[in-house]
């Protein structure tokens, strides 16, 4: 129970850090690396595999928190997905991008199948379509 009331104790860098890390890594198609750069330009000196764990510990409960604030989209989107570890389990991550590159949906799946994908189109469809 205390690591769901304090989620980054004993975490070397701030929850300030954690959170914008793992934030734009959801809401941009961007890699671990770019990331690390993206927080060194910031003076914040970590590494790619940091970003990799940080994104496993808390990507599942931010989709739950960051769902209502999504961006809407521009009216032009794709889907793509990609296959990452959370918690040491891997699923795959199904992403709505608009053509600017904003994610406006996303959707993580233990599974990889047409049903999955399709019940994530749907969903989408019907948010922002």
């Amino acid at each position: 129970m205390a690591r769901r009331e304090r989620p980054f104790k004993g975490r070397h860098f701030t929850s300030e850090v954690i959170l914008w890390a793992v934030r734009w890594y959801l809401q941009f198609p961007i890699s671990y690396r770019d990331l690390e750069l993206m927080l060194r330009d910031r003076g914040v000196s970590v590494d790619h595999t940091t970003v990799y764990r940080w994104i496993q510990a808390y990507a599942a409960e931010l989709e739950k928190r960051l769902r209502p604030h999504l961006r809407l989209t521009n009216g032009s989107w794709r889907v793509d997905e990609t296959y990452i570890k959370v918690k040491g389990r891997w699923v795959y991550l199904y992403r709505a991008v608009d053509s600017r590159g904003q994610t406006i949906d996303f959707r993580l799946s233990a599974r990889r199948d047409a049903q999955a994908a399709k019940r994530f189109l749907r969903r989408a469809l019907k948010r922002h379509g």
